[in-house]
């Protein structure tokens, strides 16, 4: 009896122990631990987020200290800060995208906050790409939407200045953003990817896209296959390029633009209507790649084009 006595009482004392440990808490200036379930200490959390369907929806969301430790006014940023949302390539995830950008660190820097959300399958429906999203017809346009609302709403970002890039398949899902989600995004980042979607938006909105002219996965010049079970080339960059600088009625993207890397030539259109401009950058014998110094480049750029109007 003694015995059994004694174990149950280290069973109570070790759940007492699983169940007491104190809850992450905010701040004396305000801020709460969480807003609306999102978390607001600085670092990466992963987050699942409902969608509507079966089952949910990943994403990683990175707050740095300039965030975390900034003014909190009634539970909320007192300047809420812009909104970053990095899309992975095909046969990626999150993590990969957080990986190979280092977005992190210009958060960090900088302050805004980074979502690295998860695509399906690892695939992103950018419209006549990829895979398993495409076949699926996954809504990949709503769970966005449904992500940049759940963070914004909450107070937590700046819903005129949120952004969307992408690697390759999630470059494509960028460009639909900006096709049928216009009014939610300020500007595009677009690495290594290709227009495949139709698109009619009812506004502009800023783009800075990067190619390599040696990409063999999505053409500099189109060719290729935009999926496994679709034989239609890629359209040439210069079509994706020219399209958003002709929705916003902008010249050639001539005015000479300072890159990062020594290979790369960046041209700008200069600002137009509302504050839109659009970047292209030409990685001369870039391959299906990240550049180096994109991610910097991409942020000034956010940087300077907020949505107005």
């Amino acid at each position: 009896m003694r015995r059994i006595a004694l174990v149950t009482m280290a069973v109570v004392l070790l759940l007492a122990g699983c169940t007491e440990e104190p809850a992450e808490k905010g701040t004396a200036e305000g801020r709460p631990a969480k807003v609306d379930g999102i978390p607001t200490s600085e670092g990466t959390h992963k987050q699942k987020l409902d969608v509507g369907t079966i089952g949910h929806r990943e994403y990683l969301l990175h707050v740095p200290a300039k965030v975390a430790d900034g003014t909190w006014k009634d539970g909320r940023p007192a300047d809420p800060p812009p909104l970053v949302i990095a899309l992975h390539g095909g046969l990626a995830n999150m993590g990969t995208m957080r990986d190979l950008t280092g977005f992190d660190e210009q958060s960090d820097e900088h302050g805004f906050l980074v979502a690295y959300p998860d695509g399906f399958m690892t695939t992103w429906n950018a419209g006549a790409c990829c895979g398993a999203a495409k076949i699926g017809d996954i809504d990949d346009v709503g769970f966005l939407t449904t992500l940049i609302d759940k963070i914004t709403e909450a107070g937590l970002a700046d819903p005129r200045r949120v952004y969307v890039t992408g690697f390759s398949n999630g470059a494509g899902m960028a460009y639909r953003m900006a096709c049928e989600r216009p009014g939610k995004v300020a500007g595009i980042g677009v690495v290594e990817g290709a227009l495949v979607t139709p698109c009619d938006p009812d506004r502009p909105v800023s783009a800075m896209i990067f190619h390599g002219t040696a990409d063999r996965n999505v053409p500099f010049n189109g060719g290729g296959h935009r999926d496994f079970n679709d034989r239609r080339p890629f359209p040439p960059v210069s079509e994706a390029v020219d399209f958003w600088r002709k929705v916003a009625g902008l010249p050639e993207p001539r005015r000479r633009v300072k890159a990062a890397d020594g290979d790369t030539e960046c041209g700008s259109t200069g600002e137009g209507a509302r504050g839109v401009a659009v970047t292209f950058c030409k990685i001369n014998g870039g391959t299906h790649r990240w550049p180096d110094g994109a991610t910097a480049m991409l942020w000034d750029f956010f940087d300077s084009h907020p949505r107005t109007g």
